[in-house]
C-alpha cells in the first residue's frame, strides 16, 4: 500500500515457533484469546470513574475546587476506558462476539475521537509500519517535537525535553478540535481503510453528528445546568482533556521512543531489513510488566512487544505470554526490548528527546 516491503521468508523460522507455543498455551489451558471476567470488571471500573463523576457534576452543587478535581478524576478514567475498552474493542479482541467488540469500541465517541480515524492511524499505518518516519503518524508530532532522527531538526528542538511534556497534554483535545476532520479528509483521499472502505459520506455524517453531540454533551449541557459560567466550563473541559491526553501520551512514547528502539528506513527499493514480526521487536518496547498497578491502569499497553505481535488477542492475556515471548526470543538471539519500570523508561524517553533534540543528523 505504502510502497515499502517486509522480508517474506523468515529463516530462523522465529514467528512459527512462537505462534505455536502461543497457540498451545491457549490449548493447553483451554482458555479464549479474547477478554475475560478480569477485563470486564476493569471495564466497569474505568466507565464508572469516567461518567460518574460528570453526574455528580451536573447535579451536585459543590465548591469550585471540588469540580476542578472530579474533572482530574474523569480525565484518568478517560484515559482508562480508551486503554482498557476501546483499544481492545477496536483490535476486535475484547470479545469473540462482533457486535460486542462494535459496541465497546464505539466508546471512542465519548473520547472526543473517531472509530474510522482511529483504526486507520494505529490497527494500519501504526501497527503495520511501526517507526518507520513518514508512514506511522504515532511519531509524527509536527515540527515542534522531533521523535526520530530521520526527522528535519531545528532549533527550537534543544529544548524539546522541556517543553514536550506540556504539549503531550493536547493529544485529546486535538482529536476534538482538528485532527479528526483532518484524517478523515487524508484517509478517505488516499481510500485507507481498516476492512471494508466506509462510505465517504457516511463516514463525514457520523462524524459531525459524534462530534455535534459530543460538544453538547460536555460543553453545552454543563453551561446549562451547572451554576458556573461558560468559560468555567470550558475550564474544565480543558482539564478533563489535558489529563487524559497527558497519560495517554506518555504511555504511547514510552513503548517507541526510547534509546532501546529502532527507527529503520526502508532501502533504496522500498525493501526493510526484517520481517514484519521482526521489525515489531525492534521498534517497541515494554516497561513496568512486574508493576501490578502499571499492568492494570496501561491496559497492557507496557507490554508492546507481545501487543505488536499479537493485536489480537486481549491484553488480560499478556503477562503470561511475556513468558514465552521472551523465552523465545532469547533462543532465537533476537531483541526483546524492556525497561524494570515505567519510572525507568520516562527517564529514558526524555534521554532520547534530549538527544534528538542536539543531534541534528539525518541517518
Amino acid at each position: 500500500m505504502q510502497g515499502v516491503k517486509f522480508l517474506t521468508r523468515d529463516k530462523t523460522k522465529f514467528f512459527r515457533t512462537l505462534n505455536k507455543r502461543v497457540n498451545d498455551y491457549f490449548k493447553d489451558n483451554n482458555i479464549k484469546k479474547t477478554g475475560n471476567w478480569r477485563l470486564y470488571i476493569k471495564s466497569v471500573i474505568f466507565i464508572t470513574m469516567f461518567i460518574v463523576p460528570y453526574i455528580i457534576l451536573l447535579t451536585v452543587d459543590m465548591p469550585h475546587w471540588a469540580q476542578l478535581l472530579l474533572t482530574v478524576v474523569i480525565g484518568i478514567g478517560m484515559a482508562g476506558v480508551g486503554m482498557n475498552v476501546m483499544h481492545d474493542a477496536n483490535h476486535d479482541s475484547f470479545s469473540s462476539k462482533k457486535w460486542v467488540n462494535s459496541l465497546m469500541g464505539s466508546s471512542i465517541y465519548i473520547l472526543a475521537g473517531n472509530v474510522y480515524n482511529w483504526k486507520v492511524q494505529h490497527n494500519v499505518l501504526h501497527h503495520t509500519y511501526t517507526n518507520i518516519q513518514g508512514l506511522d503518524e504515532d511519531i509524527d508530532a509536527g515540527r515542534i517535537i522531533r521523535f526520530s532522527k530521520h526527522t528535519k531538526w531545528l532549533k527550537i528542538h534543544k529544548f524539546q525535553k522541556f517543553y514536550s511534556l506540556f504539549l503531550y497534554g493536547l493529544l485529546t483535545i486535538n482529536w476534538a478540535i482538528t485532527t479528526d476532520i483532518k484524517q478523515t479528509h487524508n484517509y478517505l483521499k488516499r481510500k485507507l481503510s481498516y476492512g471494508k472502505f466506509p462510505n465517504p459520506g457516511k463516514q463525514w455524517s457520523i462524524l459531525v453528528f459524534t462530534k455535534i453531540l459530543y460538544y453538547f454533551t460536555w460543553i453545552a449541557l454543563p453551561i446549562m445546568v451547572m451554576n458556573v459560567t461558560w468559560w468555567q466550563v470550558l475550564i474544565g473541559f480543558f482539564v478533563m482533556h489535558y489529563t487524559a491526553g497527558l497519560i495517554l501520551s506518555i504511555v504511547f512514547q514510552l513503548a517507541h521512543v526510547v534509546p532501546k528502539t529502532d527507527m529503520p528506513q526502508p532501502d533504496s527499493e522500498g525493501v526493510m531489513d526484517h520481517t514484519f514480526v521482526i521489525h515489531q521487536l525492534y521498534t517497541t518496547s515494554n516497561f513496568g510488566i512486574n508493576s501490578k498497578f502499571v499492568n492494570f491502569f496501561t491496559g497492557g499497553l507496557n507490554h508492546q512487544v507481545e501487543h505488536h505481535i499479537f493485536p489480537h488477542i486481549s491484553h488480560v492475556h499478556y503477562k503470561k505470554l511475556s513468558e514465552i515471548v521472551r523465552k523465545t526470543t532469547k533462543e532465537f538471539n533476537l531483541p526483546y526490548n524492556e525497561y524494570k519500570t515505567m519510572f525507568g523508561a520516562f527517564i529514558e524517553h526524555v534521554k532520547q528527546l534530549n538527544y534528538l533534540g542536539h543531534h541534528r543528523e539525518i541517518a
